[in-house]
């Protein structure tokens, strides 16, 4: 199909079950559980269902961020949620989820368990059941939850818009490609220009906001998304680099990253989480 090919959207769209690429599989125009299975409970209260993608890792390195803060009610039982076979699609998952993405948490301090889906929600309530990475102050607060809605607003463009359209999409179109490589950049342009001012997102303080722009944007700059490095020139992003750097050096963050992970090297594979010591260490 040449870049010039054009569309022609009919009266009525209907579900063509043979386009979507890689994931024409698992991609649907309906929501609800496909088959009848439940999740996995461990033995801590505070129960994880994710991959050890960007919006999952957001999760874990803010968990392990909080045990490494002290906060020993953050222990939690990580389990690996398979999208590329369904397992999203799961009763169990969807009663979780009803929207099947990850990642889904479970707390079960209390008496009736707590669902929570949609991972900046998810940090949102960690910080704010554990009192920790959100600042106090009304301003620093502010300015934190700024930045976090501003992720979870813009990334869709960075994943779903040029993650899909460079890297997975079975037919490579210009315009697409090239609509969102704009987008991703401006996105990036938007950060460094922040980050030449503050050393974090919300200032002087680590928060929530870094560890949820972090996988996506963070990476991207240190050229670990879609083989894209040379295509966007993330090296001209150097304030992002720079902060991604200072988190890279953070043990949290480092084993946050290999949570839910299971391809590539297996050094950095930890497929499931259930303790301290499913980390070799």
């Amino acid at each position: 199909m040449s870049d010039d090919a054009e569309y022609t959207p009919p009266e009525v769209w209907t579900w063509d079950t043979e386009s979507g690429g890689r994931f024409a599989s698992i991609n649907r125009p309906i929501a609800g559980p496909t088959h009848e299975k439940e999740l996995p409970v461990g033995a801590h209260p505070l129960q994880l269902y994710s991959l050890g993608t960007p919006n999952g890792v957001k999760v874990t390195i803010l968990l392990e961020e909080l045990l490494a803060a002290g906060h020993t009610g953050a222990e939690y039982d990580a389990w690996i949620i398979n999208i590329m076979a369904g397992d999203q699609f799961s009763s169990g998952f969807v009663a979780v989820n009803p929207n099947s993405k990850i990642p889904a948490l479970v707390d079960r301090s209390a008496p009736e368990p707590q669902r929570v889906f949609e991972s900046g929600a998810i940090l949102l309530y960690l910080a704010e059941k554990f009192d920790a990475f959100l600042p106090k102050a009304l301003p620093a607060r502010t300015e934190c939850l700024n930045w976090l809605f501003w992720q979870m607003g813009s990334a869709p463009f960075l994943g779903g818009g040029f993650g899909h359209f460079y890297a997975y999409a079975p037919v490579k179109l210009r315009y697409p490609i090239d609509r969102f490589a704009m987008e991703a950049k401006r996105q990036l342009d938007v950060l460094d220009r922040h980050l030449a001012e503050h050393r974090y997102m919300a200032g002087e303080s680590y928060s929530i906001a870094d560890m949820a722009i972090f996988p996506w944007y963070g990476l991207m700059a240190k050229g670990e998304h879609y083989n894209a490095g040379t295509f966007l020139s993330v090296h001209e992003y150097k304030n992002v680099i720079r902060w991604a750097d200072a988190l890279l050096e953070r043990p949290a963050v480092q084993r946050g990253q290999r949570v839910n992970r299971a391809w590539g090297d297996p050094e950095t594979q930890v497929p499931e989480r259930h303790s301290a010591a499913d980390f070799g260490e």
